[in-house]
């Protein structure tokens, strides 16, 4: 597999400046921690090792992610923004691979 799943978002597509709102993601990933055994074999280790969110180009939200995180890992945070803005969603593997997301909130 070259590349992630692609993640799931939900983001509104428009906000009052200074509301605060809600993101949730979702990105199927089997988190495996290279500790489970199947038909007699260890399962390889893969897990995503990192999340950042951008507003605009600036950091928002990094999350370090490890062997506790449940496989399909689904977050829930919470914005504030003054003017529309572009965001960024980059999930990273411990291979490198990455999955991107992106979303327009206009702020009326």
């Amino acid at each position: 597999m070259s590349n992630l799943n692609a993640p799931r978002v939900r983001i509104p597509r428009q906000v009052r400046a200074g509301e605060t709102f809600e993101i949730r993601t979702l990105i199927e990933h089997p988190m495996e921690t290279g500790l489970r055994q199947e038909a007699g074999r260890t399962v390889p280790r893969d897990i995503l090792t990192r999340m950042v969110v951008r507003v605009n180009g600036e950091l928002a939200l990094e999350a370090a992610l490890h062997n506790g995180t449940a496989a399909n890992p689904f977050h829930v945070f919470y914005l504030k923004l003054d003017r529309s803005s572009d965001i960024e969603f980059t999930w990273t593997d411990e291979r490198g691979r990455e999955a991107r997301h992106s979303a327009r909130v206009l702020v009326a």
